[in-house]
């Protein structure tokens, strides 16, 4: 009998991934390709990310200022 392990995370698609980082999907696959980002293959060969690492390298990305935003007001 199979049970899912008690540390499963949420997997995300390509395309998930690339909304959260504003980016097109392929540069996603780039990322994998270039082992910038781990990613699972399914059992159809398609790449799905971790929720969990995408949000730590979210997070581990500063925070861009606002266009405009300038210390020199």
């Amino acid at each position: 009998m199979a049970s899912r392990l008690p540390d499963t995370d949420e997997l995300l698609t390509p395309a998930e991934v690339a909304a959260l980082f504003r980016v097109d999907p392929k540069t996603v696959t780039r990322w994998a390709k270039a082992g910038k980002l781990a990613s699972i293959r399914t059992l159809g060969g398609h790449r799905r990310y971790r929720a969990s690492e995408v949000r730590g390298l979210l997070d581990s990305i500063p925070e861009q200022r606002a266009a405009g935003d300038s210390d020199f007001s």
